[in-house]
């Protein structure tokens, strides 16, 4: 997937569609049809081996967590595990441009994808061997070295999918990629739940051989990337001047990714950065409690793994399909502001469902628009960041783009459990989605002044 045209070529304040160019958009049959593609299929394949790590060592460990019985303050500090993949850009460079003894054969990317997911691999088999009643610090050391794999295989894979097409086909490839994340979520979210209550049996509370088994089985799942990447092309490869010294590739690899995107954008980079530093902040930090919360309402394995996990992931699919749809068809930017104002608004509902107590119908409600939101939310930002971008320095610049979008999130959400212990969880979830609003701001400001530019 090599992009035609160098984008820095195009001015950085180029707008985005406006009417006139929205009618040579293509017919909504033909929009739809990208998803057959062969690089759209390849991205579900790769989406799958991205999305499996991320529950295991955020989502389902909390629930894990707190079913051994370990306190929601120390719950929501343990989420700053999630902080690798904040500072991902300090060592995408090195993922960017040092090829791997001995996998260098592969190709930059595929390379990288491979060392990436054995490294998930084998932090998840620790983490199905420790047990968080007997210490906690073995199951975070092997929750860290997922992430870093995690965090690793997302700047390879960002790179290896911003590679493979124009700006137009982002939109898909991002929706695509999606669908196999949100698929290996129901996989790392249901299932794991699913065969912990298996392998459970009829017994009640916290059982560690069933949660081994289980994470030893999403260990095993890791081979899904594998054999994608073997079966995979490399990108075609990008010039880049062989460098002389140390520093000249140091120049190359660091200084000159940052410089290009500032020298691109000059003042609008503040607007960017801040806009995407903000953008996900509603979902991510209300995210870090939910499971938490739906123990503590007293939702079974089973109820939360149908209702959440599988269903809930579903409707994320939906909603990243038709959040990739309309980005081609309207534009990255409104799709943008329709994402944000959704996934701050049904932040609302979680508040509501406090309420409620154990309510199956509610909780399917709830989990329905919060989960199609996120979606229509997730491919829009994915699309939007890939066309901030400069093909020569993708892995990198993409890095520090998607790294931003998490660090400050993630340092808030930290703090999460303490803030329901003070405050309790209707009031948690109405202030989630009150840090919504600066973004609806920003988001217009970016549209107005900064657009993403078309390559």
């Amino acid at each position: 997937m090599a992009i035609p045209n160098d984008p820095a070529a195009k001015s950085a304040t180029a707008v985005e569609a406006t009417p006139a160019s929205v009618s040579a958009a293509p017919g909504w049959l033909a929009a739809w049809r990208v998803y057959l593609e062969p690089a759209s299929l390849r991205m579900l394949a790769l989406g799958f081996a991205a999305g499996l790590p991320l529950l295991l060592v955020l989502g389902t460990l909390s629930f894990r967590l707190r079913e051994a019985g370990i306190d929601r303050a120390t719950i929501g500090h343990l989420s700053w595990v999630g902080l690798a993949y904040g500072f991902k850009w300090a060592w995408a460079p090195l993922v960017d441009r040092l090829p791997l003894p001995g996998l260098g054969r592969l190709g930059q990317r595929r390379s990288w994808l491979l060392l990436a997911q054995g490294v998930i691999a084998a932090g998840l088999v620790g983490m199905a061997l420790a047990d968080p009643r007997e210490a906690l610090g073995p199951i975070v050391w092997c929750a860290l070295l997922v992430a870093f794999g995690s965090a690793t295989q997302d700047i390879a894979l960002d790179a290896f999918r911003i590679e493979s097409a124009d700006t137009a086909h982002q939109g898909a490839l991002a929706a695509s990629y999606q669908a196999g994340y949100r698929l290996a979520m129901i996989w790392a979210g249901a299932g794991v739940l699913w065969i912990a209550a298996r392998a459970q049996g009829e017994a009640s509370g916290y059982d560690a051989a069933a949660w081994r088994i289980a994470y030893l089985v999403m260990a095993a799942s890791m081979a899904v990337g594998m054999v994608t990447v073997g079966f995979s092309r490399e990108p075609a490869a990008r010039d880049i001047p062989r460098a002389r010294s140390l520093a000249d590739w140091l120049r190359g690899a660091v200084v000159e990714p940052f410089a290009d995107f500032i020298g691109r954008y000059r003042w609008q980079a503040v607007l960017i950065l801040t806009l995407i530093a903000c953008y996900r902040i509603s979902d991510v930090v209300m995210g870090i409690m939910a499971n938490p919360f739906y123990v503590d309402m007293g939702y079974t394995k089973d109820e939360v793994a149908a209702v959440t996990k599988i269903y809930g992931v579903v409707m994320t699919l939906v909603g990243a399909f038709i959040g990739g749809v309309l980005s081609l068809r309207l534009g990255v930017m409104r799709v943008l502001m329709l994402g944000a104002a959704a996934s701050a608004l049904t932040n609302l509902l979680f508040a509501w469902l406090a309420g409620h107590g154990h309510d199956v119908p509610a909780l399917i409600g709830v989990v329905s628009a919060d989960n199609l939101a996120s979606g229509i939310a997730s491919a829009a930002f994915i699309a939007y960041l890939s066309g901030l971008t400069q093909v020569r320095y993708s892995a990198t610049q993409y890095a520090l783009l998607s790294s931003l979008m998490l660090l400050l999130p993630k340092f808030v959400a930290g703090f999460s459990g303490d803030v329901v212990d003070a405050i309790g969880y209707a009031s948690f979830f109405t202030a989630t989605a009150l840090l919504g609003l600066p973004v609806l701001v920003l988001v217009w400001a970016a549209s107005k002044w900064a657009p993403v530019a078309e390559k």
